[in-house]
């Protein structure tokens, strides 16, 4: 018996292999797609929306080239701290800035998704508190030797050795932190 229904042509519609993962880890068969949007959004837009508005922008550039039973789900995060976005890094300094500022403070994650097919669009997000311990520069130095930030919002993967090492607490999805909330975008799946 299969939980979500097979039939289903399922489009991811990131390049993040993060959400890759996390898609493949629901036993979902999908294949990606990839759309080519500016990520911005408006500057009035409460940050609480800001996820979910550049899902719902995936979704709506996807959807034009798609089929009518092709059931896409696309998603977005940012990362939080003290109403200010930290985005995805440009560059190493960019990077150090940010871990720099998360050091030893709590800041949220925001995940939003948007899926939708030809009959049915739902949107949703979800957000999750972490707190860093305090990083020493030798450590953020150490991360941004070994380790690739440059596709990630707030300059680190939770997944990786500096969430490992520095992340102390967390208050809600670790998987909405990694760029997906898999036990959202399951509920949607299994009702689809």
């Amino acid at each position: 018996m299969d939980i979500i229904d097979k039939k289903l042509k399922i489009i991811l519609g990131s390049q993040s292999p993060r959400r890759e993962e996390l898609l493949r880890g629901l036993d979902a068969d999908f294949e990606i797609r990839v759309a080519n949007i500016e990520e911005d959004f408006p500057s009035n837009l409460p940050i609480p929306e800001i996820a979910e508005y550049i899902a719902n922008k995936k979704l709506a550039a996807l959807k034009k080239s798609s089929h009518p039973n092709e059931l896409i789900i696309c998603s977005d995060t940012i990362v939080v701290l003290n109403n200010e976005i930290l985005g995805k890094p440009s560059n190493r300094n960019e990077a150090e800035e940010m871990l720099n500022k998360l050091s030893g403070k709590e800041h949220t994650v925001i995940s939003g998704v948007a899926m939708g097919d030809s009959n049915k669009h739902v949107a949703f997000s979800d957000e999750t508190k972490v707190t860093f311990k305090p990083l020493s520069q030798n450590e953020i130095d150490y991360y941004l030797d070994n380790y690739e930030p440059y596709d990630k919002a707030g300059s680190y993967g939770v997944q990786e050795w500096i969430g490992m090492m520095g992340i102390t607490k967390m208050e809600g999805s670790y998987f909405t932190v990694m760029g997906l909330p898999v036990h959202l975008v399951y509920g949607e799946l299994k009702n689809w």
